[in-house]
C-alpha cells in the first residue's frame, strides 16, 4: 500500500466520525417536555392505597399493607412496582413512596443494546418485551436499582413501574395518583410540577427542605420529591451528582461503531505501509 493510500484510509476514518458528531448535536437539541409525578411526602399518611392501586392496575399480587413502619424496608420487586416505607427522621416519622424514577436521560435505556428499555417522548420509561435479549444491562446501570428480572420464570421479563403507560395512552392518570386520598401525588408536565413544588416551598418555607429531589439528580428525573426532612434520612441517594449517567459514556458509545468497523482496516493499512517502507529500505541497501 502506497503512503498516499494509507493517508486516504485515515481520511476516510476521520470522515466517518462526522455523522456521529451530527447525531450528538441533534440529540442535545432535541428537547421534549416530559410528564412526571410530584410526591409531597409532607402530605403522605402511609395509607398504602397507591400500592394497592398499582397492583390492581398491573395485575400484580396484593401487597402486604402492614409493612410501612420504621426499620422495615420494603423494596420494589417483580411483584411490586411501588412501595411505601416509613422513616424515623429529625421531624418524626415520614412516609415515602418509592418506584422507578423515570430519569430524563435514563441509564437503563442508554445501556440497552436493543432499545428494549425505552424513554418515551411523553416521559415514562418502559420495557418492550419483543426487543429484549435478556442481557440485564439495564439492571446494572440503574442508579436507583429499579429494573427487576424474573429469575424464577421460564419466560422471564424485566419488571418495573411504567408510570401506567397504558393508562396514559387512554388519557387517564397513573393509578397511584388517581387513588391517593391525601393528594400527596400530582401528575402533570415536569416543568409545571417544578413550578408547583417551588411555590409550595415559597409559601411554606418552614414546612419543607429547600430542595426538590429529582430536579437535578442524575440529570433530572420524572418523579420529583418534596420533604420536611433531609433526603438522606429518607433512604434517597444523595451522591448521584447532577450529570445524567449516559453523559459519562456517550463519547465512548458513539465511538464503538467506528472502532468495530474501521479499526481492523486501520491496522491492516498500518501493517502494509510499514511493511512496504521496510521492503523499500532493504532494497536501497
Amino acid at each position: 500500500m502506497e503512503r498516499r493510500d494509507f493517508l486516504r484510509t485515515l481520511g476516510m476514518m476521520g470522515a466517518a466520525t462526522l455523522p456521529c458528531k451530527n447525531l450528538r448535536a441533534e440529540a442535545q437539541s432535541d428537547e421534549k417536555e416530559f410528564h412526571g409525578i410530584l410526591v409531597d411526602t409532607t402530605r403522605c399518611v402511609g395509607c398504602q392505597s397507591c400500592e394497592e392501586a398499582c397492583a390492581e392496575a398491573n395485575g400484580l399480587p396484593e401487597p402486604n399493607i402492614d409493612d410501612a413502619e420504621p426499620g422495615v424496608e420494603v423494596k420494589t420487586s417483580t411483584d411490586q412496582f411501588s412501595s411505601i416505607n416509613c422513616y424515623e427522621t429529625d421531624v418524626g416519622e415520614v412516609y415515602v413512596k418509592k418506584q422507578c424514577m423515570h430519569c430524563n436521560q435514563p441509564a437503563c435505556a442508554a445501556a440497552c443494546l436493543t432499545k428494549a428499555m425505552f424513554k418515551t417522548k411523553e416521559g415514562p420509561v418502559i420495557w418492550r418485551e419483543d426487543k429484549c435479549m435478556g442481557c440485564r444491562y439495564c439492571m446494572l446501570s440503574c442508579p436507583f436499582d429499579m429494573p427487576k428480572f424474573e429469575y424464577d420464570s421460564p419466560i422471564p421479563k424485566i419488571q418495573k413501574c411504567t408510570m401506567c403507560w397504558e393508562r396514559l395512552q387512554e388519557g387517564e392518570q397513573p393509578a397511584c395518583v388517581e387513588t391517593c386520598p391525601e393528594e400527596a401525588l400530582t401528575f402533570g408536565k415536569r416543568r409545571e410540577l417544578l413550578d408547583e413544588a417551588k411555590l409550595r416551598i415559597y409559601n411554606d418555607p418552614d414546612d419543607y427542605v429547600h430542595h426538590i429531589y429529582g430536579e437535578h439528580e442524575a440529570g433530572g428525573t420524572g418523579y420529583l420529591y418534596l420533604s420536611a426532612a433531609p433526603f438522606e434520612q429518607l433512604g434517597f441517594r444523595t451522591d448521584l451528582g447532577t450529570t445524567a449517567y449516559p453523559e459519562f459514556t456517550k463519547d465512548f458509545l458513539y465511538a464503538v461503531p467506528i472502532i468495530l468497523t474501521l479499526w481492523p482496516t486501520f491496522l491492516l493499512a498500518l501493517n502494509k505501509a510499514i511493511k512496504k517502507e521496510s521492503e523499500e529500505s532493504e532494497g536501497e541497501l
